[in-house]
């Protein structure tokens, strides 16, 4: 079932960020654009290569008005604990997310009952807390957080631009698309 169009279910958790603890819930995904990502846990292999590439892209994130949430079964405890032990993760300035009910990750449909784990899943939510993109990858397949500075602009830009569509490849300043019966079959 695709979660394209929909409003984040409510859920409250705990997490971690920059050396606080801190109560989080739907409502922190709304009158915002927000990244959520999900990562099957923490101390692993690829989880921190990829949250580190996040961190890479938060300030140019940041500047396009977006916050980001890092999401794992584990708990707020241990996003501290990696946050204290890994080089990587402890450049992490965005907010991890603990989900050890696994509440998020159910609401999200990433979570991998049989292992009690999140498949990798990155989501882009609009200030309404709708979701407007998903990108799910086997736990082995790492993600490039550069591609999401165009998906974001682009979520953008239709937000802003009713009646418009951006196409593939699209980056800020090339042309749109205008949906209409005249463009069928000539693109």
């Amino acid at each position: 079932m695709s979660l394209i169009g929909k409003e984040v279910l409510p859920f409250q958790a705990e997490a971690f960020r920059q050396g606080e603890f801190l109560d989080v819930s739907e409502n922190n995904f709304k009158g915002k654009w927000s990244i959520v990502c999900f990562y099957p846990a923490d101390f692993t292999f690829v989880c921190p290569t990829e949250l580190e590439d996040l961190q890479n892209q938060y300030a140019e994130l940041q500047k396009l008005g977006v916050e980001v949430y890092s999401v794992s079964t584990d708990t707020h405890f241990t996003h501290k604990a990696w946050h204290e032990s890994s080089d990587a993760i402890g450049k992490i300035e965005y907010t991890m997310i603990g989900d050890p009910s696994h509440v998020i990750s159910q609401n999200f449909d990433v979570l991998r009952e049989d292992a009690g784990l999140a498949d990798r899943g990155t989501f882009i939510i609009d200030p309404d807390g709708i979701i407007q993109a998903a990108e799910i990858n086997a736990e082995g397949i790492g993600r490039d957080a550069s591609q999401l500075i165009n998906k974001i602009k682009a979520a953008q830009y239709v937000r802003n631009n009713p009646g418009e569509v951006c196409p593939a490849k699209w980056e800020e300043g090339s042309d749109t698309l205008k949906p209409s019966i005249d463009l069928v079959g000539k693109i």
